[in-house]
């Protein structure tokens, strides 16, 4: 009996399968900051400038890109309900699916660490500096522990409010897509 993920029908195995592959990675990227359908042509635009560094990329490897999403990677992902691919108009979109292997993507911060190791860092710093105010450490003391409670609140919210609109996107795509 297979397991399935919390999320959707996929057993993990097949999830880890296809994110196996960093030209699916990208094109799920692609398509959850992308409200609505993207075309063949932008997407392996897209990643071929992630793939080589440069912008416009070389034709040369936009057409390999092309051609490999077009035979076996949009394909694949099509027939796992992860994206809707119609090959005949070259339109491509998120499928219901999708959230089902959101989970297993490394969310990154855009200074390279993931969200969950920033929240991390932020309360394990919020801690020591509210324990440091409470037992009299210079400075760290001059402002009462409550004020320093309020301030890592405030960061906290203001981190998750930035987390939320730079994903807005995904969120966007789940209630309309």
């Amino acid at each position: 009996m297979a397991i399935t993920d919390r999320y959707g029908g996929l057993p993990e195995t097949e999830i880890h399968d296809l994110l196996r592959n960093e030209r699916r990675c990208q094109t799920i990227k692609h398509l959850q900051d992308t409200v609505g359908t993207t075309t063949l042509r932008e997407l392996a635009e897209t990643i071929a400038e992630h793939e080589t560094g440069e912008s416009p990329p070389p034709k040369n490897v936009r057409n390999s890109v092309y051609n490999s999403l077009h035979q076996t990677h949009l394909p694949k992902l099509d027939r796992r309900g992860i994206v809707e691919y119609e090959s005949d108009r070259k339109t491509i979109r998120l499928a219901e699916d999708a959230r089902s292997v959101d989970v297993y993507m490394e969310v990154v911060t855009p200074y390279g660490i993931t969200w969950s190791e920033y929240y991390s860092l932020l309360g394990t710093l919020s801690l020591f500096v509210v324990l440091a105010a409470l037992i009299g450490v210079p400075a760290i003391s001059a402002l009462d522990p409550v004020l320093w409670v309020s301030v890592f609140l405030a960061a906290f919210a203001a981190s998750l409010g930035y987390q939320l609109w730079a994903d807005r996107w995904v969120y966007l795509n789940a209630l309309f897509g």
